[in-house]
């Protein structure tokens, strides 16, 4: 598993989301202004995490994005599954058995971190980053969260 930006923006988007969203719809207008990420990204993201339930869409006047579901709900992991594809190790065609079978114990330990980075991550919810923020003196609802913070929450 890989910790891109697209996964990044994502975690910092939606943890806005669930901040803000609770007095309305948010825009994705506002959500580029306050995180500092292109309108056009953050409309690639969302339609991804659209397509996984994670957000819903609201037309029209006040209209915006909520959460899909509870914040509760949604894992760190389930956001980066939704907008990243995940990174798969390809074997290359070995020069002789010690240099396969090495690249075969190389490949099971980056599996096995992915895995241990993946289950790590599914047990992280946005609402326990709410919580860790708000512990931690980092959210500011006026000014919006700051994407270094996320991460340092996480």
């Amino acid at each position: 598993m890989r910790l891109s930006t697209k996964g990044r923006y994502a975690v910092t988007a939606m943890l806005y989301l669930a901040l803000e969203g609770e007095s309305g719809a948010v825009t994705l207008a506002d959500v580029s202004d306050k995180q500092d990420i292109s309108l056009s990204y953050l409309e690639q993201l969302f339609a991804a995490l659209r397509a996984k339930s994670l957000v819903r869409g609201v037309r029209g006047p006040g209209g915006g994005y909520y959460l899909g579901r509870d914040a509760s709900e949604i894992s760190i992991s389930n956001i980066i599954c939704a907008v990243d594809e995940w990174v798969e190790f390809t074997r290359c065609g070995g020069r002789g058995e010690s240099v396969e079978v090495h690249r075969s114990l190389t490949h099971a330990l980056w599996d096995d971190l992915s895995k241990d980075i993946f289950d790590f991550l599914g047990e992280i919810t946005l609402a326990d980053l709410v919580k860790r923020g708000q512990l931690r003196g980092q959210v500011d609802h006026s000014f919006g969260l700051q994407h270094h913070h996320v991460m340092a929450a996480a």
